[in-house]
């Protein structure tokens, strides 16, 4: 018997501030719910971000108090549909921010937190840099959220690069894994399609993986492209380069499906690493 869920990611824009980034969000959350969507994904960073001399700073604020939190908690039990925010920045407890991902259910309740592990800092060249560890506070939990249709496992953006994280969140139960992100697109055009598909496959799983489109204020470009991938890593829906909807009807049967022919999760062998001998000069 097919278990279909009706999934909808939010292709939006980076936003400099909190209201821009509600007037980007909302009418595409409005539409999603019209179309019947269970579960509606947003990006990383939806509510927010700029950066400055190669530093992602998003807007911030106290999560009980966060403007853009508190209204999509309100669309959440107004339209009776689940949301997931992918990331928003919240003020941390050493002045610094967590990048953080919340899971709301259909009455606006915070069913689940989690703070992304892997922060992006990188160079890619001689004038792109990005720290994100100069103002962001790291998490150290996997999570996984409960929900009535199935258990989905969170990340982040650079989160996906780490595969044995994605296996944990499988292994643990996951039957969906996301990876919200506001990718460059210069890693995007190179890596993510390439990585959504191998963590898809190398966990038997669902990727659900909204991504931010457009240039971000103060410099720097996301790549959109939102993906869902199935369990088989064929890609369903792909957001394209504008903003807008990227919806799927997909059947959770289909990881059973798939984990029965590669049950590869169930496979781990114990092994040592033999490191070759260094010749002395």
């Amino acid at each position: 018997m097919a278990r279909p869920l009706d999934i909808a990611c939010l292709q939006t824009r980076p936003m400099p501030d909190f209201a821009s980034a509600l007037d980007e969000a909302l009418p595409l959350a409005e539409a999603a719910a019209k179309a019947g969507a269970d579960i509606l994904f947003l990006p990383e960073y939806c509510g927010g971000l700029r950066s400055d001399n190669g530093a992602l700073v998003p807007p911030s604020a106290p999560e009980a108090s966060h403007p853009f939190l508190m209204r999509m908690r309100d669309f959440a039990a107004q339209r009776k549909v689940w949301v997931n925010i992918g990331s928003i920045a919240v003020d941390g407890p050493d002045g610094r921010i967590i990048n953080r991902g919340l899971m709301l259910d259909d009455h606006g309740q915070i069913r689940g937190r989690y703070d992304k592990i892997h922060l992006f800092d990188i160079q890619l060249s001689a004038t792109e840099t990005y720290r994100e560890s100069a103002h962001v506070t790291p998490g150290s939990r996997a999570v996984i959220h409960d929900t009535p249709f199935c258990r989905i496992g969170h990340s982040i953006c650079y989160d996906l690069r780490f595969a044995n994280l994605f296996r944990s969140l499988a292994q643990g139960g996951a039957d969906i894994l996301l990876c919200p992100a506001a990718f460059t697109k210069r890693t995007g055009e190179a890596h993510w399609h390439v990585l959504n598909r191998a963590r898809a496959i190398e966990c038997t799983r669902f990727m659900v993986s909204a991504c931010a489109i457009g240039p971000v204020p103060g410099g720097g470009e996301t790549y959109g492209h939102s993906l869902v991938v199935s369990p088989w890593g064929e890609v369903i829906s792909d957001g394209g380069t504008l903003p807008g909807l990227v919806q799927a009807r997909i059947d959770l049967d289909d990881v059973a499906r798939a984990e029965a022919r590669i049950p590869s999760l169930r496979a781990d062998w114990p092994y040592t690493l033999t490191q070759p001998k260094r010749s002395v000069a």
